[in-house]
């Protein structure tokens, strides 16, 4: 797992091509104006996820991992919370779904080994395979625009 703000995102272009293109797509694009949706910026090797919602209670929510794509998440507006605990030995509380690359983790199982980040606007942070994450909690509820651009590994 990494987090950082886009100042910084020349650190991580070595680490893919694509990842290298979705951190530029995140600096150049104003998501302030798009419309929530999906937007294809190479095929299914890289696409983009506009989404408006409300923090929810880390209580009521799975942390999840996914095995096909890398998940760039960025704020756009507002801040939230996430859980990040590295994959080990955790049994999923729903299998793998191949058609949208997630398994889940119940949170009582795991938040007591979980570490949890601020995520302000302006921050991104790339979820890898072995990374189990939980995004858009608070303890208060908080609007945020968020983009998640997933990367084909």
């Amino acid at each position: 797992m990494i987090v950082d703000t886009l100042a910084n995102r020349h650190i991580y272009q070595s680490l893919s091509p694509r990842i290298a293109t979705a951190l530029a797509h995140l600096a150049t694009t104003d998501f302030s104006q798009l419309p929530v949706g999906n937007y294809p910026l190479d095929g299914d090797n890289i696409f983009v996820i506009v989404n408006d919602y409300q923090t929810k209670p880390q209580s009521t929510e799975p942390f999840e991992v996914h095995q096909k794509y890398i998940d760039v998440q960025y704020v756009v507006s507002g801040e939230e919370e996430f859980g990040y605990l590295p994959l080990a030995d955790q049994t999923p509380s729903k299998p793998y779904f191949d058609k949208h690359d997630y398994a889940e983790f119940d949170y009582e199982s795991n938040k007591e080994n979980a570490s949890y980040i601020q995520l302000k606007a302006g921050m991104f942070a790339l979820f890898f395979p072995g990374d189990m994450h939980m995004p858009g909690t608070s303890d208060t509820p908080t609007a945020v625009r968020k983009v998640v651009i997933k990367v084909k590994i």
